[in-house]
């Protein structure tokens, strides 16, 4: 029945995104003909004349559903239709454009399984977590600033690379250390924080007594731990060929990102329909790998009954960690609450950090530290709401697994920057359309994970005993339940935080968040690229306080997670007799 319903689900959703891509032109209420007409001639008079001959010539006189019609017909036949903007076929440019982005997402993930084998290689000798926090503040590094640095440092500085285009191998080394660094970052987090449990299960201390060797129980560790994370080694996959949008922006790489983005502002519908299908299906196909390769992780043994992590302890952390790293953004954005951040001093502009402006201003003469603490709330109180709604989302269709698998494999196949193309292009740029975007695809996580914890606590010998006392299915669910589940998978919502917050400032980046003069987070990184070699400042102040929110939410989740093991260990120790 379940595979039926995820089936069901998952068409369902396909459809919906098709559908959606093909009704942008209306659903955004905006006259599509306008645009093509200032793309094609900017010197031509938008008359209703020249705007009806668009409108013919494109098929927009026809209606919205005879037009998504044509194009699901010539879709089946392997027309992907014409360029509105253009003119030429459609097909030959995105599989121009996925050809780039393959080539670069392959040796962005090389990159990625490099730095994430040195941040787990600690962890294998020492059996405990040391990696997490610097792992996460990699993580939330942005693709964009990284780009832009190693565009101005080994491009422009040192000349050791070039620094646009795609001609050779030599163009593809800036790009993906960019993209293969944040990514690495994730990937040595996600195994780093699960290793520590594997490494204190029975087994591993029973080859440690029979004298195995330390690298084959790391071997026979990495590939217990490596099966349940394989899926997000596929989305990440996923979020290096879609999510690259801005730093083929920086490095004017011809990918399928890119050109999506520039379908969408554009309005070349036919390009963007190609662009989203070829990235919907590239991440499906993503999605099914990653699932061949578990099974394939797994053995013949497993596979059917699969194969659970503990759950995951990241290491100790003392909760003056959390607390002091919660002080510094706290008073910094407090600082900043105090300060005007729209006031303009052009006798001032790109000042380095003094008394009077502590950490410089920015083009305009704006105070940054101003900024950076008003941009707390567009980011990160945009980000919590987000993190919120997912959670919620996620602990809903915890119950519903069946829903939740075929909704997650087409969320997960859609990177944020993508969704975020098409929210912007229908209801145009803003906070509300980025969040909109991140919250429509950042519940999958949560919802596994609940789902998870659901199907474990039902199995649970305590409940049976409950039912066979008479407990109702409500008092089940209200006190033992959800209890059990909420706690958990909040934990893993707050790790997801610094990721949200990255993915709406990638948006605000590209102009596809908050529009200016706000002062969002992904827009200071966007206004300070100009200048960056002048005044660094105006750019490192965003860019650190992602970082250290990063390293605030692991901390913060692994404090937590500790008290919470302690409390539950607690009334168990008061039983154990003490031996003298």
């Amino acid at each position: 029945m379940k595979p039926t319903v995820a089936g069901f689900t998952r068409a369902l959703c396909l459809v919906a995104v098709v559908a959606a891509v093909g009704l942008l032109p209306w659903l955004s209420g905006r006259d599509p003909a306008l645009t093509v007409l200032r793309a094609r001639s900017a010197e031509q008079e938008p008359t209703e004349e020249a705007l009806d001959a668009v409108r013919r010539d494109l098929g927009l006189d026809a209606g919205p559903l005879s037009l998504l019609g044509k194009w699901a017909g010539g879709l089946l036949r392997g027309d992907l239709g014409t360029s509105w903007v253009s003119g030429t076929d459609v097909l030959p440019s995105v599989t121009a454009g996925l050809q780039v982005s393959l080539a670069l997402m392959g040796v962005a993930l090389a990159v990625a399984v490099l730095l994430a084998a040195a941040l787990v290689a600690p962890v294998l000798v020492r059996g405990r977590g040391s990696a997490g926090a610097f792992a996460a503040m990699l993580a939330a590094v942005p693709e964009f600033l990284l780009a832009t640095v190693a565009l101005l440092v080994c491009g422009v500085w040192l000349g050791w690379l070039p620094t646009s285009g795609w001609q050779g191998p030599e163009n593809m080394v800036l790009p993906a250390i960019a993209l293969g660094v944040p990514a690495g970052g994730l990937l040595g987090r996600l195994v780093a924080d699960a290793l520590p449990a594997v490494l204190d299960e029975r087994w591993v201390e029973l080859w440690r007594g029979a004298g195995v060797s330390r690298a084959r129980i790391s071997g026979a560790a990495l590939r217990r731990v490596l099966p349940p994370l394989v899926p997000q080694f596929g989305m990440a996959a996923v979020g290096l060929t879609g999510g690259a949008v801005a730093v083929e922006t920086v490095f004017a790489v011809p990918g399928i990102g890119r050109t999506a983005l520039g379908a969408a502002k554009s309005q070349d519908l036919p390009l963007l329909q190609g662009s989203v299908l070829a990235l919907l299906l590239l991440g499906l196909v993503t999605g099914a790998v990653a699932a061949l390769v578990r099974r394939r992780l797994l053995g013949p043994a497993l596979r059917d009954a699969g194969l659970a992590l503990p759950p995951a302890r990241p290491g100790r952390t003392h909760p003056a960690i959390p607390l002091t790293l919660f002080t510094v953004l706290a008073v910094t954005i407090g600082w900043g609450l105090l300060r005007d951040p729209y006031a303009v001093n052009t006798a001032a502009r790109l000042a380095a950090p003094s008394p009077t402006h502590p950490l410089g201003t920015d083009g305009l003469g704006r105070d940054v530290l101003a900024r950076l603490g008003h941009g707390a709330a567009s980011t990160v109180g945009t980000a919590a709401a987000v993190c919120l709604l997912s959670l919620l989302v996620g602990l809903a269709l915890g119950f519903l697994p069946g829903i939740a698998a075929g909704a997650a494999d087409i969320a997960n196949a859609l990177p944020p920057v993508i969704v975020g193309i098409l929210v912007a292009a229908a209801a145009g740029p803003g906070t509300g359309g980025a969040a909109l975007a991140v919250a429509l695809i950042s519940w999958p996580p949560l919802a596994a994970h609940a789902a998870a914890l659901v199907q474990e606590v039902r199995a649970s010998a305590f409940l049976t005993a409950g039912r066979a006392i008479g407990a109702t299915p409500w008092w089940i669910l209200t006190r033992h339940v959800l209890p059990s589940v909420a706690g958990p998978v909040a934990r893993h919502a707050l790790l997801r935080l610094p990721g949200i917050a990255l993915a709406l400032a990638s948006l605000g980046f590209l102009g596809l968040g908050a529009q200016p003069p706000a002062p969002e987070w992904g827009l200071l990184l966007d206004e300070s690229r100009a200048y960056l070699e002048r005044a660094p400042w105006a750019a490192l102040a965003p860019a650190v306080a992602l970082a250290l929110l990063a390293a605030l939410a692991v901390s913060g989740a692994a404090y937590t997670s500790g008290r919470s093991r302690v409390r539950k260990a607690a009334p168990a120790l008061k039983k154990v007799p003490v031996a003298v």
